[in-house]
């Protein structure tokens, strides 16, 4: 009879050990819970990019913003950055622990950046030649003109990276540098979800579908379907975060940059998505900006190419190549061990890439 007394005794025990165990499991959630709420009433504001700057240059929606510095800049050749079209350049100023502009301040550069506006159905016909040519070229201008200097360093991150090369290209006399970062340049390579995903987009029927834009929210689904388990755990680990003001504010910060993701001009996303993507033009010399037939070779400036590693956007083998295409003898690859976000906000980015950026740029001064 004691056996099965005891076994009666010994699962009793285990239920009330569960049950014990789901109580202060509950109770430290609910505690979680109420100091989560208590942060979350006191966050007044959710801020990005708040090191100082200026607007010195404006055509249109196109803004041209240089960094405020408190001493003078010790690299004299001034730096412009060319983000994407695609969500905002907040992300290399997210926060003030995580900023590769306030590294770039800190190590002596003086640092302007483009900041692309919101497009509306207005700028429908708004083209790569626009942009290049036409924005990027006047605030590369002004650059000039304002330090009276022939050529200027240019930085181009992602689309703005595929941008700064073209760029480049078409006036090689007026780049001192070019620093390339996550930016596809070889489009032939499908190892990315995306890169197949656009080869057989039928782009001009969503532009015409959407006003003659590209919504940004669709955009933002689509890149959501590249890792779509990575949304579900994003947010269900945001619970185990949430009584850490520090790590909920990252987590706000980031959330907030990915949905501001502005819509996109619809002459310019079709030509972008048919001769690159779909025809891969640029390394074929084969691409036409307005006017201007790009030819790689005129490409002779020193090149910094910085690709990530486990990048899933741009995959490595569209960046690497770069070397094979230009007439550069000057060029250095950079591999940076982490994502395509990582490159901007990660621990590393901070502490080995900018300052290799930097002292890169200083070598070259």
């Amino acid at each position: 009879m004691k056996e099965p007394i005891n076994k009666v005794l010994n699962t009793k025990y285990m239920i009330q050990q569960q049950i014990l165990s789901l109580a202060d499991k509950y109770q430290e959630r609910t505690e979680k819970l109420a100091k989560s709420y208590h942060i979350l009433s006191e966050i007044k504001e959710i801020d990005v990019g708040t090191t100082p700057k200026d607007l010195v240059w404006k055509d249109g929606k196109i803004s041209l913003f240089r960094y405020k510095r408190s001493t003078p800049a010790t690299i004299k050749t001034p730096l412009l950055i060319c983000y994407a079209l695609v969500n905002k350049q907040d992300m290399m100023d997210l926060q003030p622990d995580r900023s590769v502009i306030r590294k770039f301040l800190d190590l002596g550069l003086d640092v302007y950046i483009i900041d692309w506006g919101y497009v509306t159905r207005a700028d429908r016909y708004t083209s790569m030649d626009d942009y290049i040519n036409g924005y990027l070229n006047g605030c590369v201008e002004y650059i000039r003109r304002t330090h009276q200097i022939e050529k200027i360093n240019l930085l181009g991150v992602c689309q703005g990276g595929t941008f700064s090369v073209i760029y480049s290209a078409i006036h090689p006399e007026k780049i001192k540098n070019l620093v390339v970062m996550v930016a596809p340049i070889d489009f032939s390579n499908k190892e990315g979800l995306l890169f197949q995903w656009s080869t057989y987009l039928n782009v001009d029927e969503i532009i015409e579908n959407n006003g003659g834009i590209m919504p940004g929210e669709l955009l933002n689904v689509g890149f959501d379907m590249l890792k779509p388990m990575s949304k579900l755990r994003k947010y269900t680990s945001v619970v185990d975060m949430m009584d850490d003001e520090d790590k909920l504010m990252n987590f706000l910060r980031m959330e907030k940059w990915v949905a501001n993701s502005p819509d996109q001009a619809g002459e310019c996303f079709k030509q972008f998505i048919k001769d690159l993507y779909q025809e891969n033009k640029l390394i074929k010399n084969e691409l036409v900006v307005g006017n201007h037939k790009v030819n790689m070779k005129n490409i002779t400036m020193p090149i910094l190419n910085i690709y990530a590693e486990a990048d899933h956007l741009v995959p490595p083998p569209c960046s690497i190549p770069l070397d094979k295409f230009v007439a550069s003898k000057d060029i250095q690859t950079y591999k940076f061990p982490g994502g395509h976000i990582g490159v901007f906000v990660g621990a590393r980015s901070q502490k080995e890439l900018a300052p290799t950026i930097v002292n890169w740029l200083k070598e070259r001064d």
